[in-house]
């Protein structure tokens, strides 16, 4: 099999009867394609030569769920969300809507700082996981995430509201459904000098496959720009550079 150079945890494989991919993370591995037979011979091989477990039809991996149906695969973190919910003891909270509060303006070194901060960014990382099947959260997630370092009390608060959110459906996920194209569709915005602190924008965007979601971030930029058309043209570059990444992945793959 020959190793993607674009993304180096995908291995792919192309014949007369069709591609075998394989993705890999760590020690967990997903493997498919069009060739049945390629399969076969890719989980032998594997069986061979390391200690593997086939189990199956995929439906859950690395906290995300898989369910089949005949309008397409939905994915969703419905397990993982109700656990986080469970650690933070925010079981028998109230959902609250939405997940950030805009008349609340975070910045650091103003408040009570916490006293533990681990807390903070234990649930803030569990939070970006999260975002891998809920671009709902993507914007106050990257918010949250901007104060890891020194976390105080209202950053928490922030945090815990975005879980709250979580609880109203914790079940949400993307449906990836047959729209009958392959085109690539992408969109970017940007909120100019978003940021109280420091006036830094804030990059948006989104693309799709084939009409399904497949790529989306909210990232401060990392200059200040002078004007709003300079935040855009970012944004612009940033989403442009996605598409140009995702294009080169699927030359090799299809």
């Amino acid at each position: 099999m020959q190793r993607s150079a674009y993304d180096h945890t995908i291995f792919y494989k192309h014949s007369n009867r069709g591609s075998v991919l394989l993705i890999v993370y760590v020690d967990d591995i997903v493997i498919i394609g069009g060739d049945a037979t390629g399969i076969d011979a890719l989980k032998s091989f594997l069986k061979k030569k390391f200690h593997t477990k086939d189990l199956g039809v995929l439906k859950y991996f690395l906290g995300i769920e898989f369910v089949r149906s005949k309008k397409g695969i939905f994915l969703s973190q419905r397990k993982y969300v109700l656990e986080l919910l469970e650690e933070s003891w925010l079981l028998g909270s109230k959902p609250c809507k939405p997940p950030i509060d805009q008349s609340v303006k975070l910045v650091a070194g103003e408040r009570e700082p916490l006293e533990d901060p681990e807390w903070y960014r234990r649930l803030v990382g569990k939070l970006n996981y999260l975002t891998i099947t809920r671009p709902d959260i993507a914007f106050p997630v990257s918010v949250v995430s901007q104060f890891m370092e020194n976390p105080e009390k209202i950053h928490w608060e922030a945090a815990v509201r975005v879980v709250k959110y979580l609880k109203s459906a914790p079940g949400k996920g993307i449906l990836y459904a047959n729209h009958g194209h392959v085109s690539i569709e992408a969109f970017s915005d940007a909120y100019w000098a978003g940021s109280p602190s420091d006036r830094r924008s804030t990059t948006g965007y989104c693309v799709f496959l084939g009409g399904n979601l497949v790529s989306w971030k909210s990232k401060k930029q990392g200059v200040v720009a002078r004007s709003s058309a300079e935040s855009e043209y970012r944004a612009m570059a940033h989403v442009a550079c996605e598409v140009t990444w995702l294009c080169n992945v699927l030359g090799r793959l299809v």
